[in-house]
């Protein structure tokens, strides 16, 4: 069983940056595909960023595109969210998710149902 804690949220202001980052357990992190998804008061929850199991290849959203970049250390088992230039409306509940059906080396899964893993998920918010 696959366990990820979210950790690194909190209240910042317009512009500012936060790292969130995602520890998985109870399982072999390097062979996950990984993803942040984000869920806004009142909002579905929607895709943010995804990395392919080497870490090779990324996805994100067009909105996050250029202020945000993902990344993994398969050595600690983390999956990290570097966030910059924070605008209100990245104020959401972010959840990292891991997919392990064995996807291949490069392939990056950008939809809720490929993921089997979700952590609780850490609140960011961004005041303006």
């Amino acid at each position: 069983q696959v366990q990820l804690v979210e950790s690194g949220g909190g209240l910042v202001q317009a512009g500012d940056s936060l790292r969130l980052s995602c520890a998985a357990s109870g399982g072999t992190f390097s062979s996950y595909a990984m993803a942040w998804f984000r869920q806004a008061p009142g909002k579905e929850r929607e895709f943010v960023a995804a990395l392919s199991r080497t870490g090779i290849n990324t996805g994100y959203t067009n909105s996050v595109k250029g202020r945000f970049t993902i990344s993994r250390d398969n050595a600690k088992s983390t999956l990290y969210l570097q966030m910059m230039t924070l605008k209100p409306e990245d104020t959401a509940i972010y959840y990292c998710a891991a997919d392990s059906s064995s996807p291949g080396s490069l392939t990056v899964r950008l939809r809720e149902y490929e993921y089997q893993y979700w952590g609780q998920g850490t609140q960011v918010t961004v005041s303006s």
